[in-house]
């Protein structure tokens, strides 16, 4: 048996070799079989001798006898798939098995050798070896030393890992028997055996005690042990009885406890422990499995923590309301004393004697330190998840959960959490393994800052005042703390910098997992995403408090209360998770982050970032994945090409590879250090991959360079072949200088004009005086030097052979002026003067004007010379020469001088310069804008308007105001009559009565408009009693009112209302005082002032109904019905019926309630409320009920409910007005029976009248009668039945009279009745119905007359042999008669008819044919008619096909279904059908087709898509058929366009293409233009479908939302003449080129395409007008054929067509709508 390390599994082998699974219940989950080594020897060829879970419990260890061990893994969940995953061969038996370690099983065999296996090497190797049997196994608690027993008694131990205890190893005892039972201890090692007694051993092997039962006669031999996994007790097997020895760390002794005896328990042969010592399992001899609870004591801790004590020193904590639990255990065996669960229920804190453990609940991290008591008076802090902070006198002592070592401990009087701050590895750090930092208060002004890990100070902090809060950041390089001053200060730890960064600080917190930093102050949110730079910090304004931070699903929020709810603030993630990712030097995050966002140019910035970063840290595969994501391919490749070669490097020998001394140079290559690279390759001696980098890079120099420098023997090549290279790349100057570097002067030259480079040419002549000699060459050189215009080098050429003409030409063209002026002195003096001119003229246009002055002066140039002085700034020079000129030019520039002198405040040379030209005014404006008020006016006393004198008063006065000099600067003000800039700096001031004095001196019409002004300005600064006086100055005394109300000052705006308001001022403002007050106070306050009543209706007034009701409950209580009646009429105008409702009530007016519903149509609600309050308003609700559903024309709804209104006369009179005649009977009969019989003939009156829609009624009112039993009733009502237009309702109708009084009526009323309906048949040809009739009463003779006249012999034969043979003459009498009528008695005797047809059929005798197949059965004539249709179909001859069909009906057959759609097919597409002279063909298709879907009604087909297919062919014929009967008559013209609009619906079984030219020939025809165009258009687009054999590209957006069907058939060919296509063309593109018509199809009032029978947007579906086949929305005239229906306007026109032009094929038409409709509407047209 055995338990998993995590408790939730235990295996149980029994003896047939299976491994039993239970959960940690007891319940048994799973199982598998184990196998043998080797199946030839059988499944029973070996036993289990050990099992073993793994450490990770995923898998389980068997050892067996036939020498192998298997390794199962079984995974983690039940049912997993268990597989063998390791298994180790022995070389003999397997006795025993342990899995003490991860990867390590310890096993024992037969022939004495203890080995190790190890599963991740699957291999196995000998531990020690011994020549006796392995009898048992056993580990220490740690699981890092193992016991091993013999078959001689020797006991062998051997450590893996002696955890410091110094213990030997080796033999250490020799038991006295094999010692089966064995188990190790915490402080012993117990073993027993056979011998029947009981030993415990100390550490080096001495007997400490013994237990001898040798003489208990009940006591038999010990097979097994089990130590608790604590090592506190010891469980021994023997018989019958499992004994339990306790260690006493006390006495230090094994204690023996009462001794578990179970009677036929049989030998226990195997024990097993739950790893939480909770659970021990006893398998016995028998096969079974006893498991006992192990629990010194148990208690529940506030409800929701079990608390297990399963030894003294182990307690399991198991939470109960999830179920999670956690085994808590001293490691130095103390007896833990008192557990308790601390900080929020998440933490575990337990004494022992000597020691303190700890815990986290959450992640189950454990930690046991040393620990003197101290009474009890520890102080926890939990607020660190990793880190526990214990306080005792004086000590801040920290722990570290999972740690069994104090982290540290130091001196502190200051134990508040904020004041304290651990940092442990909260955030990796590139280069550092571990980071534990503390900071901490010395006292109040001095704060420590501590590394853990070394134990040493690494920072002291002083400060001027008291700390109040401090933090270290995540990676503990940073300090933040606040002083009580609310000053926030940065410390820099590891350069010992403090910075104060903010002040006012209310809040402030790191951002989890980086080192950005939040702040509050005031109103301000700061952020520092870099804080190594802490003046750069992001602000952005809140209105409320920071209440804490919220980082999760990629983004970080600061949460901020505004009033009562809370605001998230987003702070930029990319900045937050990339810079700490950066600062720790974690590029992998880095790049992980980069990753999940978008490009924008701040990832861009990101990414090239860590490119930069990644190259300097070597990381390069980062590297080359940041310069793919910023797409510089080449950087990506070359770094890709790098990674390989150190990737190789590192494979082949280990290392980094970036090492490498190629993949150094390509890094230096990277960052263009080719010298670096260079370097690096000449270091390896790898001068040819130098050389290859500095010619791939095309550096010729650097690589002959190297090649020199190395003597390598390809360098006369490399020079060869640099030098071609220049030439292949046309590098023409290079090549010079290489020529000239190797002396050839000549060739060089030659290549520098190639190249373009006369300049290089000539130095090289000028300095070889043999070159110059080449007068040739010169001249070339020259030329070149012109074309290039390098002017002044050519001068240099020409003045060195001696010819100054063209060289002063060439230098003065090149701007060489110098040069040009020293030559002109020399060759051509006369010139010298010009040449300084334009020298002048050059230096100003290159902006040398200082320098050109004098070139101007040297040229006597003197306004040059001015103008070039004032432009350089030089003012006394400019001056100078000015004074030398004439006034008339110096005039000009003088006011320029002045300007600046009076700019540098040099105001009487500047004042001198304007007068001397000619400018006071601008030396006046000097003055004014230098506030030399007295020199200024001085001079405008000279030479000054008035009103320029006023300008420089105003400008006085302002200068006056400013200095507080009101008075004064009032009088300057109006001594230029300015009053209102008096006034507006009085205002400016807030001098008021100064302002108003001025205001009434010069603007009376102004004042009141300025004491409105002057109260609101008062009123905003909360001046009110002076704004008061301005209001009421300006007569407004409402707004003094409201001043005082918005200020709670009631009183003041009472006694103001009374004493200047109206009649009714003051009552409204003691209203909103009383409301402001509320309650009591409100009554009190109005009956102080006699106005409550007053205030309650004007509260009822202004719908302040709470304050009304407020008011009459406390002082008017008989007020309130009438408050509720008001407020439920506002809830009514509201909408708020239901309120409505309660408040009518209480008002005690249900009946205003009922009728509020009532108008409402709500009656359910007005039922509800008038059976409830109102019961006499019950009838009217279900009156008024009754009327709306009568509107609505549920005549059964209303008839219920005019019933219940007990009304039965009102439903009579509604359905006699409703013409539901049948129902009026109804309720006449069952309420009001002494009215039927006057009911009954004013029905019958009415029935006659109306005709055939009367017989409708009539027939209706039949089966009323029928149906409730008045059988003679209804046979008179069907009798009365009479209808010219409809012979099968006639029918029907009599048979069903003569049916019914058949069954129900006497024998002579039933006589009567059939002698009435016989003749009646037979007079509309229902010969055999009449027959029937007749022998139903056995009135033979009748039958068979009936059977003769319609010519039906057989019958007649047969009904008069049967019934009576007296007739069977008088039948034959009549037959002979009839046949020689027919003149064709010949071929009917003894003839083989059908042979005779045939051979009709083979010569083609087709008339013949028919005529004869007529003679025979319908069945054989519709099979010749279908032959002979086929034939003239494939003929190509439809019209006298559809003859056929005509002549001789449609028969149902569905073998003739195919003939009937070929004919419609070819009538549709067939040419010249759209015209009034097609009418009859139209006419016989849909004839044929009426015909045959007739038939079908009738046959078994009835309803099949066929059916419906040739409905909708007949429906199609009809239209066409209209269409022709129109076009014959021009007022109809429209209505034929009309149906070729229609048809378009029909285009599945229509050519598109024929159907759309029509449709768009005749909208055109009738104007209708718009649709004209879309229809043409998509004919246009159909017929270049059909040129291209397919429809996928045809534009369905035109007919969206119409029921014009997009999915139709591709016509075979085209059915419009090319002719008519192009003119179509030309018409639809003058239209389109127009732009004058809209591209829509016209819209009704549904909103949908006229034509279309289907409302787009609400799917409901018209019936189509029989006229124009246009959907029907009103105006319905309805036909007896349900469905049928037509426009009462286009039937009434089609009517009135017919009258005016008397068209027979427009009769035609009404005359086939009468037989398909089952009659006209009205019988007031005939068809003559």
């Amino acid at each position: 048996m055995a338990w998993s390390q995590n408790n939730a599994k235990f295996a149980v082998c029994t003896v047939d070799r299976v491994v039993l699974l239970y959960d940690e219940h007891g319940e048994r989950r799973d199982k598998f079989s184990t196998k043998p080594a080797d199946m030839k020897y059988g499944r029973k060829s070996y036993m289990v001798k050990g099992m073993a879970f793994s450490p990770d419990s995923t898998k389980i260890a068997i050892g067996q006898t036939d020498n192998i061990i298997y390794v199962y893994k079984i995974g983690e969940d039940w049912g997993d798939k268990k597989v063998i995953c390791n298994k180790f061969i022995q070389t003999s038996a397997v006795t025993c098995l342990q899995w003490p370690a991860e990867h390590i099983i310890v096993f024992g065999l037969a022939e004495g050798k203890v080995r190790l296996a190890n599963t991740k090497t699957n291999k196995s190797s000998t531990i020690y070896g011994t020549d006796s049997y392995v009898v048992s196994l056993t580990t220490n608690c740690s699981g890092k030393g193992i016991l091993s027993g013999h078959a001689d008694g020797t006991i062998v131990r051997y450590f893996f890992d002696d955890e410091g205890s110094g213990e030997s190893q080796g033999k250490l005892v020799n038991h006295p028997c094999p010692p089966y039972a064995l188990a190790w201890a915490t402080n012993s090692i117990v073993a027993a055996g056979c011998d029947r007694r009981i030993v415990a051993y100390g550490k080096e092997g001495h007997v400490l005690q013994t237990f001898d039962y040798s003489r208990d006669p009940q006591e038999r031999e010990f097979t097994t042990a089990a130590a608790s996994p604590g090592g506190q007790s010891v469980v021994l097997g023997s018989y019958d009885r499992l004994r339990v020895l306790n260690w006493s760390p006390r006495r230090s002794i094994w204690e023996e406890a009462k001794p578990k005896e179970i009677a036929n328990l049989y030998t226990v042969t195997a024990l097993a422990w739950k790893r939480d010592g909770s659970r021990l399992c006893a398998g016995t001899l028998c096969g079974g499995v006893e498991q006992f609870d192990c629990c010194l004591r148990r208690s529940i801790y506030k409800n929701k923590f079990e608390l297990t004590y399963v030894g003294p020193s182990q307690v399991i904590v198991k939470n109960l309301s999830s179920g999670t639990r956690v085994v808590l255990k001293s490691h130095y065996g103390y007896e833990v004393e008192e557990v308790k669960i601390l900080g929020k229920e998440r933490y575990l804190v337990a004494h022992t004697s000597d020691t303190l453990l700890l815990g986290d609940l959450n992640t189950n991290r454990l930690s046991e330190v040393a620990w003197q008591g101290s009474g009890g008076n520890e102080k926890y802090f939990f607020e660190n998840e990793n880190v526990c902070m214990i306080f005792n006198a004086g000590e801040l002592t920290l722990v570290e959960y999972g740690s069994n070592d104090t982290l540290g401990s130091v001196r502190t009087e200051f134990m508040n959490p904020h004041l304290i701050s651990v940092r442990i590895n909260e955030r990796r750090q590139r280069g550092i393994e571990d980071n534990k930092k503390l900071a901490y208060l010395i006292d109040i002004k001095t704060i420590a800052i501590v590394d853990l890990i070394g134990g040493y100070n690494i920072g002291t902090i002083s400060h001027e005042s008291r700390v109040d809060w401090l933090e270290l950041n995540e990676t503990g390089h940073k300090l933040l703390f606040r002083d009580r001053k609310l000053r926030l200060h940065l410390y820099d730890i590891e350069g010992c910098s403090k910075t104060m960064i903010l002040n006012f600080c209310s809040y402030v917190q790191w951002v989890p997992g980086s080192d950005v930093l939040v702040a509050q102050n005031r109103n301000s949110l700061c952020v520092w995403y870099n804080i190594e730079a802490p003046e750069r910090v992001t602000m952005s304004s809140i209105r409320g408090e920071v209440i804490g931070l919220e980082r999760g699903g990629g983004k970080t929020e600061v949460m901020v209360t505004e009033g009562v709810t809370t605001v998230a603030y987003t702070l930029d993630e990319g900045l937050i998770e990339f810079g700490t990712a950066i600062d720790d030097g974690n590029y992998t995050r880095a790049t992980a982050f980069l990753e999940t966002l978008e490009m924008t140019p701040e990832t861009e910035a990101m990414w090239k970032t860590l490119s930069k970063l990644a190259l300097e840290a070597r990381q390069l595969h980062i590297a080359e994945r940041c310069f793919s994501a910023l797409g510089h391919v080449a950087k990506a490749r070359f770094l890709h090409k790098t990674n390989e070669i150190a990737d190789q490097v590192s494979r082949e020998y280990g290392g980094e590879g970036t090492d490498f001394y190629q993949v150094r140079a390509r890094l230096a290559m990277l960052e263009k250090n080719y010298k670096l690279a260079e370097m690096i390759f000449l270091e390896q001696n790898a001068v040819e991959e130098a050389m290859d980098m500095y010619q791939e890079l095309h550096r010729w120099d650097e690589c002959i360079a190297v090649a020199q420098a190395k003597g390598h023997p390809a360098l006369e090549k490399l020079r060869r072949g640099y030098y071609q290279w220049l030439m292949d790349t046309q590098q023409e100057e290079r090549a010079g200088e290489l020529q000239e570097s190797q002396g050839d002067g000549l060739a060089a030259i030659s290549l520098y004009l190639k190249a373009g480079l006369p300049a290089k040419a000539a130095r090289l002549v000028l300095t070889r005086e043999e070159l110059l000699a080449n007068t040739e060459l010169v001249e070339h050189i020259t030329a070149a030097l012109i074309k290039g215009e390098l002017y002044e080098r050519a001068g240099d050429l020409f003045e060195k052979i001696r010819n100054p003409q063209r060289a002063l030409e060439c230098y003065c063209k090149g701007n060489a002026f110098m040069k040009a002026v020293e030559l002109a002195r020399l060759a051509f003096p006369v010139e010298v003067v010009r040449l300084e001119e334009a020298w002048g003229d050059h230096l100003v246009q290159q902006k040398q004007l200082d320098a050109a002055i004098n070139h101007y002066i040297e040229a006597r140039c003197s306004i040059k010379a001015i103008e070039a002085a004032l432009g350089a700034r030089q003012w006394k020079k400019a001056i100078y020469i000015l004074d030398l000129q004439d006034q008339n030019t110096a005039s000009k520039y003088y006011p320029r001088v002045a300007q600046h002198y009076a700019s540098l405040q040099e105001y009487e040379i500047a004042e001198e310069l304007y007068i001397k030209g000619d400018r006071t005014k601008d030396a006046i404006d000097m003055y004014t804008q230098a506030g030399r008020w007295e020199q200024a006016h001085k001079l405008a006393m000279k030479c000054m308007r008035p009103e320029d004198v006023s300008v420089l008063y105003i400008t006085q006065a302002q200068e006056m105001e400013k200095q507080g000099k009101y008075r004064e600067a009032e009088r300057l003000y109006v001594t230029v009559e300015e009053p209102d800039l008096a006034i507006t700096m009085f205002k400016k001031h807030k001098l008021y009565d100064d302002m108003i004095r001025l205001v009434g001196k010069h603007h009376p019409d102004l004042l009141s408009d300025t004491h409105l002004h002057l109260g609101k300005e008062l009123e905003a600064e909360g001046r009110l009693q002076e704004a008061e006086y301005h209001y009421l100055e300006a007569q407004e005394w409402k707004a003094t009112v409201n001043m005082y109300r918005s200020n709670g000052l009631w009183e003041e705006a009472y006694r103001v209302a009374k004493a200047h308001g109206g009649t009714n001022a003051h009552k409204h403002v003691a209203y909103l005082w009383a409301k402001s007050l509320g309650g009591e106070s409100a009554v009190r306050l109005l009956n102080k002032l006699g106005l409550l009543e007053a205030a309650i209706d004007h509260a009822a007034d202004n719908c302040s109904f709470e304050f009304a009701f407020e008011l009459s409950r406390l002082a008017l209580k008989h007020k309130t019905p009438e408050i509720h009646l008001r407020y439920a009429m506002y809830l009514e105008d509201e909408g708020k019926f239901e309120e409505a409702e309660a408040e009518f009530i209480r008002a005690g007016k249900p009946k205003e309630a009922v009728l509020m519903f009532v108008h409402n149509q709500d009656w359910e609600a007005a039922q509800r409320v008038a059976e409830a309050h109102d019961p006499d308003s019950v009838a009217e609700v279900l009156v008024g009920q009754a009327r709306g559903a009568l509107e609505e024309k549920d005549f059964q709804k209303a008839e219920g409910l005019l019933l219940r209104a007990q009304r039965p006369g009102l439903a009579l009179n509604f359905y006699k007005e409703a013409g539901l005649w049948s129902d009026a009977l109804r309720i006449c009969k069952d309420y009001v029976p002494g009215q039927l019989e006057a009911l009954q003939e004013e029905y019958e009156r009415e029935a006659t009248k109306k005709g055939a829609r009367g017989m409708e009624g009539l027939v209706e009112q039949a089966r009323q009668w029928e149906q409730a039993g008045e059988y003679s009733r209804a046979v008179d009502c069907y009798l009365k039945v009479r209808d010219s237009g409809s012979s099968s309702l006639m029918e029907k109708c009599w048979m069903k009279a003569a049916e019914l009084a058949i069954k129900f009526l006497p024998p002579q009323r039933s006589l009567e009745v059939v002698r009435a309906v016989g003749p009646q048949l037979t007079g509309i040809r229902k010969y055999s119905a009449a027959a029937e009739l007749y022998l139903n009463l056995d009135l033979v003779k009748e039958a068979i007359d009936a059977f003769i006249e319609g010519e039906e012999w057989n019958k007649a034969k047969r009904v008069a042999k049967e019934l009576d043979p007296r007739y069977e003459d008088y039948v034959d009498e009549h037959y002979k008669e009839f046949l020689k009528n027919q003149g064709k008695v010949d071929s009917l005797v003894g003839v083989d008819v059908v042979a005779a047809l045939d051979l009709y059929v083979e010569q083609g005798q087709w008339d013949k044919c028919i005529e004869t197949a007529t003679k025979q059965n319908y069945k054989i004539l519709h099979k010749y008619v279908a032959l002979y249709a086929t034939h003239l179909i494939r003929e190509g001859d439809y019209g006298q096909a559809l003859t056929l069909y005509v002549q001789h009906g449609a028969p149902a057959n569905p073998q003739n279904f195919n003939i009937y759609k070929r004919i419609f097919t070819d009538m549709v597409s067939s040419p010249g059908t759209n015209n009034a002279e097609a009418y009859h063909n139209w006419a016989d298709l849909r004839d044929v087709l009426f015909n045959l879907c007739e038939n079908l009604v009738k046959s078994s087909e009835a309803n099949s898509p066929a059916h419906e297919e040739f409905e909708t062919m007949l429906l199609i014929a009809h239209y066409y058929a209209t269409r022709s009967a129109a076009q014959s008559v021009k007022q109809l013209e429209t209505v034929a366009a009309q149906l070729s609009v229609s048809l378009l619906r029909h285009t599945q079984l229509l050519p598109a293409d024929k159907a759309f030219y029509e449709a768009g020939i005749a909208t055109k025809a009738v104007g209708w233009e718009n649709m004209a165009f879309i229809f043409l258009n998509r004919f246009l687009d159909l017929t270049d479908a059909i040129e291209e054999g397919t429809l996928d590209a045809l534009d369905h957006c035109d007919f969206q939302d119409t029921d014009i069907p997009f999915e139709v058939p591709l016509p075979a060919k085209q059915h419009v003449p090319e002719a008519q296509r192009e003119e179509v063309r030309d018409w639809v593109l003058t239209v389109s080129m127009d732009q004058r018509l809209e591209q829509v199809l016209p819209r009704d009032e549904r909103g949908a395409y006229e034509a279309s029978l289907v409302a787009a947007s609400t799917g409901v579906r018209a019936l189509p007008c029989l006229i124009t086949g246009y959907p029907i929305l009103r105006n319905k005239i309805e036909f007896k054929r349900p469905g049928k229906a037509a426009n009462k306007d286009n039937w009434n026109k089609f009517l009135m067509a017919i009258k005016t032009s008397h068209s027979p094929v427009c009769q035609d038409v009404l005359k086939f709508i009468s037989q398909w409709c089952g009659g006209l509407p009205s019988t007031s047209f005939s068809f003559q």
